[in-house]
């Protein structure tokens, strides 16, 4: 029985980490908004699915609108701060990160959020999207936005989606196979993964892991093979001795049966407890083979058992035919240049190498990954606004891994970093929406991308650019300049930034770093954008040898100019499970 009926100006169903982004942007704008998530964590991927370790957007010029200000928050909160894995240059603990999104939820009169609900039905004035139906409310909105984590408003509400593989004549994705075969099969989307969280008890003896439901050691013989166990186990190390397990190699990726994600909600849960089990199997194995100092960790999620993640790390999802699509050809870098083509309605950013999951499976993809500031990432690109508007469907957007896009580049849309974009950018939209009284696909998009870069807390950038830092006093100016004069993108992605503008940044950064260590000692170049340095002091470190590395640009454009066994004095922090030191100021 429907008790309540809400009004709001903008409802966001789904509270992962593009639901969060746009209901947080969408109220702080003023927007009258209601947010209504199925689990009592905000953040998903980041959170609630427990992959606290993003990938992608991680260079610092990158580093913006709400994403950037998380990040901030992250260092601020974080004890220890967050260079623990070297799967990522952001590890945490997920408790602070749902914290972190709580506590922006709560500063805002103007955001209601309700947990523990999921839809049921989707209301629809001709072609127009107007309201949700929950258990027992229904919200009426101007603008909804599904941010659920298998697009389950596309279904309800009928609106066009995909699932699944498109072949190679559709788009002429390079990647794409032409028909399909035993992979696409099998695979009909990429695998999630059921994440657990272990705990390095160090010299305490670690409860046992009993072996769940189908226990079968064969499918993991092998997962650490050519890493070695340390390696292995600090591939998601978190603060406080925690083990992300969220490993793809003879691992815990599931995808037996993918197609019951769409069947009905009891087949979803069958899913999702197998996923469970399968991890908690992976976990049984890690601790026969490695021995009790390794466990379950304890009082971590919000339910029981608490060692297990909320829901999937889903990697993929029903995806919406929208206006535009985002195929291959739009993530790979163009000709002879280090980015990719720049989109005229662009509202966010992203660099992560094109990356998917298919247990048993190696499935070859077109290379878009860069050597940058001594280490690899992946060659930026841009998402348009157009690819989370639906084709003829009003008062509508998605906001999460159900944008307009192709299988095949979904493996670089669906990381946690540019989601957070989309959602942000998703929040604005339907915020400027009810401000201007007109639907999504009448919105001007110079407003839009006029209002993320001039957002007086958060502001995104939406062009990449790798010499742009956010704190530089031309960032707005070069942004806008080629929103106006999109042909005049560099293809190596650097706009010709004064060299006044550089050393203001360089100097506002000393500030920053003298908290940082003093390293000295001798760089060898090992191979282009390779570099070894080993230390000379301080004592503590004398000999070692370490990989340095950099987020920064004005770091990364010193490192190609020093020589070969130059002497160097350098400021930065140690990651001991990658074996860098993180570069963030260097000594001249």
């Amino acid at each position: 029985m429907v008790n309540q009926t809400y009004q709001a100006d903008v409802l966001v169903v789904g509270g992962g980490v593009g639901g969060t982004a746009a209901a947080i942007q969408a109220a702080r704008r003023g927007a009258k908004t209601i947010l209504v998530s199925e689990f009592p964590w905000l953040g998903g991927m980041l959170t609630s699915a427990g992959v606290s370790v993003p990938d992608g957007n991680e260079l610092e010029a990158f580093q913006t609108g709400l994403w950037g200000e998380f990040l901030r928050e992250l260092q601020q909160r974080q004890p220890g701060g967050l260079d623990r894995s070297w799967v990522s240059f952001f590890s945490f603990d997920p408790r602070i990160g749902a914290e972190i999104f709580a506590d922006w939820a709560k500063e805002l009169p103007n955001l209601h959020w309700i947990d523990g609900e999921v839809p049921l039905e989707v209301f629809q004035q001709g072609s127009c999207v107007t309201g949700v139906r929950f258990s027992d409310f229904i919200v009426k909105a101007k603008i909804t936005l599904d941010a659920t984590e298998l697009g389950d408003l596309l279904a309800l509400a009928e609106i066009p989606h995909r699932w699944g593989w498109e072949w190679r004549s559709q788009w002429g994705e390079l990647s794409a196979p032409e028909s399909p075969n035993h992979l696409t099969e099998k695979y009909p989307v990429q695998a999630p993964t059921g994440v657990v969280l272990m705990q390095d008890f160090d010299a305490e003896v670690a409860p046992e892991i009993p072996s769940a439901p189908n226990y079968d050691p064969s499918l993991f013989t092998g997962a650490w093979d050519g890493y070695g166990a340390e390696q292995f186990l600090n591939y998601g190390r978190l603060p406080g001795g925690l083990l992300m397990m969220n490993w793809p190699i003879c691992g815990n990726d599931y995808g037996e049966g993918l197609g019951r994600l769409l069947e009905s909600k009891s087949k979803r849960d069958e899913f999702i407890q197998q996923s469970r089990w399968h991890s908690q199997n992976f976990a049984h194995y890690i601790q026969k083979q490695l021995g009790r100092r390794y466990g379950l960790a304890a009082q971590v999620f919000p339910h029981s058992p608490t060692a297990f993640a909320l829901h999937p790390y889903y990697r993929e999802s029903r995806r919406l035919v929208g206006i535009s699509t985002v195929r291959e050809q739009d993530i790979l870098p163009v000709a002879g240049g280090q980015v990719a083509p720049l989109h005229i309605d662009t509202i966010a950013i992203a660099n992560y190498a094109n990356d998917h999951h298919y247990p048993g499976f190696n499935f070859p993809l077109q290379p878009k990954s860069i050597r940058w500031g001594g280490r690899w990432t992946g060659t930026p690109f841009t998402i348009p606004y157009s690819c989370l508007v639906p084709v003829t469907t009003d008062g509508f957007l998605v906001c999460e891994k159900n944008i307009s896009v192709s299988h095949i580049a979904n493996g670089a849309t669906r990381l946690q970093p540019v989601v957070m974009g989309i959602g942000q950018a998703a929040g604005m939209a339907a915020s400027i929406c009810v401000e201007l009284n007109c639907q999504p696909r009448d919105l001007p998009i110079k407003t839009l991308q006029t209002a993320l870069l001039k957002d007086n807390r958060a502001p995104a950038a939406v062009v990449p650019l790798f010499n742009l830092p956010p704190n530089s006093s031309q960032w707005l100016q070069w942004q806008t300049y080629y929103l106006n004069n999109p042909q005049a993108y560099p293809s190596d992605g650097n706009c010709p930034i004064s060299s006044s503008s550089q050393y203001f940044y360089q100097e506002e950064n000393k500030v920053f770093t003298r908290s940082q260590i003093c390293f000295k000692g001798t760089l060898y170049f090992q191979d282009q954008q390779d570099y070894r340095f080993t230390i000379i002091s301080p004592r503590l470190h004398k000999q070692e040898n370490w990989q340095l590395v950099t987020l920064r640009s004005h770091i990364d454009s010193q490192l190609k100019a020093c020589n070969h066994q130059q002497l160097l004095a350098v400021r930065g922090r140690l990651n001991h499970a990658g074996n860098w030191l993180l570069v963030e100021h260097i000594e001249v």
